[in-house]
């Protein structure tokens, strides 16, 4: 019945707010001719918001007793909230006798203020003292970022406790602790909370944190809380990794056991490969309309020719629906090469001369030459290519030999490379020789999940 009580604080709290301020409104306006507010209405409105205030106070103490809240604040709070009830009191016995002097003013102006600082006091108890400056201030809307390096990454400050932050700190930090519990501190996690330890040391199976985060989200025990973010699949799994490891604060990544599917959950820490490359940047600089003839003869030969932005002149060219096009008909793209910056040539029968023509567009910033018949030989022509960012060339026959002239491309952000001729050996060479590029070599090993469907098939009986 208690934790009933002081969790209708929340919702009992805003009448008050609400019904106080309507109040000194309405108290401001009386003191104007011309809208004869009734102070018996006045009296009405005030009694109700003083009795709300008393209600919120009452369920705000025994809230308090329950979860643990930041001390200081809470105390603050309260006082504030205490101050909040004697004002308005006092403020209804003025109006009740009707004496409007200096100290019935004096208390309006002193409830309005009370209000403000109660009502910011108990925002930075929910939402934290940066609310204001920072939105919610809940640290569940940090995004984790993603490790350089994983392997040489520590378990602890990079794996495990972006998880603690971004899924447990809103309910469980110096802020708020509830059951006794606080997670942004390692020995305090050790310690546990009111029902005990939450870890067991290389035993994540018994580990109170590991069984609340495997509990369906309707069981009330289930932590975090069904209307929090929860932790998916992978970051539960390292936790449990991590635990059963001994829960160490100090290893590397690289000086602990990784198991599949541990292995390939690290190295989506290293890159977030769900999150796509982001579309080449439309040059800023103005420039002028392409002529028009020439787009004409561009889709006379079934090309795709549409600005890139409405109101820009910049265009891109698909050749999707081109059919027998030749490396010759490229010579068409020379007309708007100063307008060209995203060009779709994929899945022709283009060669290396194509490229001749291409390599004379050197505003182009997105390319696609995938599943063509182009060669290191033609690779090499691209080198004009300097403000290229995004470079398609999966299905074709190059290798890490084509590459070597391409190396002062600073621009180039992606780069796909799935079944083209280059070898492991090649791809860690490019690796380092485009250390700002994500080079997409394809062929994921994605690990099937304990709770992913599998479709079971009936054995064939001979």
């Amino acid at each position: 019945m208690l934790q009933l009580i002081g969790h209708l604080h929340p919702a009992l709290v805003h009448l008050p707010i609400g019904i106080l301020l309507i109040a000194l409104l309405l108290i401001w306006l009386s003191k104007k001719e011309r809208y004869h507010i009734s102070h018996q209405v006045i009296k009405i409105v005030l009694l109700v918001g003083v009795f709300s205030a008393v209600l919120s106070c009452g369920t705000g103490y025994v809230l308090s007793m329950q979860d643990e809240y930041e001390k200081p604040l809470v105390v603050w709070h309260m006082w504030m909230g205490i101050a909040v009830a004697i004002a308005s009191m006092f403020l209804y016995m003025k109006l009740a006798r009707q004496e409007f002097d200096i100290i019935y003013n004096l208390l309006a102006v002193a409830l309005l203020i009370l209000i403000f600082i109660t009502g910011h006091l108990g925002g930075s108890l929910t939402h934290g003292s940066d609310y204001l400056s920072f939105g919610s201030g809940e640290d569940d809307t940090i995004a984790i970022k993603p490790i350089p390096n994983v392997q040489e990454a520590k378990v602890y400050a990079d794996v495990i406790q972006p998880i603690f932050q971004t899924k447990c700190y809103s309910c469980h930090s110096s802020r708020k602790q509830k059951g006794g519990l606080r997670l942004d501190k390692f020995e305090l996690m050790m310690k546990g909370g009111k029902d005990g330890k939450i870890i067991m040391p290389g035993n994540p199976d018994e580990s109170d944190m590991i069984k609340r985060l495997l509990l369906p989200n309707e069981n009330e025990d289930h932590m975090p809380p069904r209307d929090k973010p929860q932790p998916n699949d992978k970051q539960i799994a390292l936790l449990h990794w991590w635990i059963e490891n001994g829960n160490d604060t100090a290893k590397k990544v690289k000086d602990m056991p990784q198991p599949e599917p541990i292995k390939s959950y690290l190295l989506s820490l290293q890159q977030d490969r769900l999150k796509p490359p982001s579309l080449p940047i439309v040059p800023l600089a103005a420039i002028e309309k392409a002529d028009d003839k020439a787009i004409e003869q561009l889709k006379d030969k079934g090309v795709i020719v549409l600005p890139v932005a409405q109101g820009s002149n910049y265009l891109m060219a698909n050749f999707v629906t081109a059919t027998n096009i030749t490396d010759k008909d490229f010579a068409l793209l020379l007309p708007i090469k100063k307008q060209l910056v995203w060009l779709k040539c994929g899945d022709s029968k283009i060669g290396d001369s194509a490229l001749n023509y291409i390599a004379q567009c050197t505003h182009i910033n997105f390319l696609q030459l995938n599943n063509t018949l182009i060669t290191d030989k033609g690779l090499q022509q691209l080198a004009s290519l300097k403000q290229l960012q995004s470079l398609n060339l999966v299905g074709t026959n190059v290798t890490g030999e084509g590459f070597k002239a391409l190396a002062d491309l600073k621009q180039l952000r992606s780069l796909y490379l799935y079944q083209t001729k280059i070898n492991k050996e090649e791809l860690a060479t490019l690796k380092k020789e485009f250390p700002k590029t994500l080079l997409d070599s394809g062929g994921y090993n994605v690990p099937l999940l304990p709770n992913d469907t599998v479709i079971l098939k009936a054995p064939v009986y001979k």
